[in-house]
């Protein structure tokens, strides 16, 4: 009956399989590190996926959920809820015990104790000695504080290393989720050339494609667009500042971060010109393309991060253009935004199966124009493969 629900009301639910798979390889993680149980927390799905990686459900609404897996037991799920607002139903999870509700809300100062003291219950019950918590910057401050001051005895560590091992290398039926977001977004990407026009508004190109994206299955969605005149840098802008009326001769980035039905992310960024596209544009597209070529080259089992960084922004010097230093590439799945990351920092070396962003960008020397090339890639034990399929191009309508 479980099963039968599942599959009638979830859009595209992750195989029991693949979520034994996840616990069996975490669990043998935790006795290796002799880690008695592991707690972690998400509000969003943006960047949110420890807590879906553990149970298929994501966290959303600013509504924090927090999942306690133990390493000899199933697990439990603390969420906003009281009656008569159900909770999750039984036989939408998998491999959990319990599911207690708590009507918290973060804006309700005086309900900030009610999800931490059912996760301190919960510990105590399970006579936890070492207690691993996972990604702490997702941790709200009160549960982490009352954490520490009502579980005496109990060591507590950060594990998120842990986990983002074995989170950031896909198994097939991940990977087949991924590419299906990959698809959706190059099909989407073909109806967003027919939006493009002088007298429309960014906000109003950034709907269309939002409703469709909904309507494929995708759970959620960060549309960036961005539109100036030939000759000033047109880059990509958030939702808030999307006002700009389209006109004649404009160049328009268009970048959907979003993911698809089952939740895993992927992301597109292409450059739409209304006339001719001009020669800085294309000339500074021409490099970011071949820059996204050279880096998927490297990008196999083995690779240091932090050489992939120093190689890219070599590369950005030698065409005079500024450093770029935020992120460039890097991981994604329940994500969007996951390790590996190719930045300076990072340890976690490129491994098979893993699903990573590409996406170079830069400005001219002179101002006038901004390039941003955006596609999706596996990684083979040869080197990365692009899932995407849209052509990399300055599009003309």
């Amino acid at each position: 009956m479980s099963e039968d629900m599942r599959e009638k009301e979830l859009r595209k639910p992750i195989s029991r399989q693949e979520l034994d798979r996840r616990f069996k390889a975490v669990r043998q993680a935790m006795e290796k590190e002799k880690i008695d149980c592991l707690i972690m927390q998400n509000n969003n799905q943006f960047l949110g996926g420890y807590t879906r990686y553990f149970t298929d459900i994501p966290a959303e609404n600013g509504y924090t959920m927090t999942v306690i897996f133990p390493l000899e037991d199933d697990i439990t799920i603390i969420s906003h809820g009281a009656p008569p607002l159900p909770g999750i139903p039984a036989w939408v999870v998998h491999g959990v015990k319990e599911n207690i509700p708590r009507p918290y809300i973060p804006t309700l100062s005086r309900t900030n104790d009610m999800d931490a003291k059912a996760a301190v219950e919960t510990i105590k019950k399970l006579k936890v000695k070492r207690l691993g918590v996972v990604a702490p910057a997702m941790v709200c401050a009160f549960m982490y504080n009352y954490l520490k001051e009502n579980l005496p005895g109990v060591t507590m560590i950060y594990a998120t290393d842990l986990v983002d091992e074995i989170k950031a290398v896909k198994s097939e039926e991940e990977i087949e989720f991924i590419k299906e977001t990959a698809k959706m977004q190059d099909i989407v990407w073909g109806a967003v050339l027919a939006m493009v026009r002088p007298g429309v508004r960014e906000f109003e190109i950034r709907s269309e494609i939002q409703r469709l994206y909904w309507n494929w299955g995708s759970e959620e969605q960060l549309i960036m667009i961005g539109s100036q005149p030939a000759g000033i840098a047109a880059s990509q802008k958030p939702p808030f500042l999307q006002n700009r009326t389209l006109q004649k001769g404009d160049q328009v980035c268009i970048m959907p971060e979003v993911n698809g039905a089952g939740g895993f992310y992927c992301e597109l960024g292409r450059t739409v010109c209304i006339g001719d596209a001009p020669k800085p544009l294309l000339d500074l597209w021409s490099f970011l393309v071949e820059l996204q070529d050279e880096t998927a080259k490297r990008l196999k089992p083995g690779a240091e991060p932090a050489k992939i960084f120093k190689f890219y922004n070599d590369e950005l010097a030698k065409k005079k253009c500024a450093p770029d230093l935020r992120l460039f590439c890097h991981g994604q799945g329940y994500d969007l935004v996951e390790r590996p990351s190719m930045r300076p920092e990072e340890d976690m070396t490129i491994k098979a199966n893993m699903n990573i962003t590409i996406h170079p960008m830069t400005i001219s020397p002179d101002s006038s124009a901004y390039a941003f090339c955006c596609d999706n890639f596996i990684i083979t034990k040869t080197g990365a493969v692009r899932i995407h399929r849209t052509p990399r191009e300055i599009f003309v309508v």
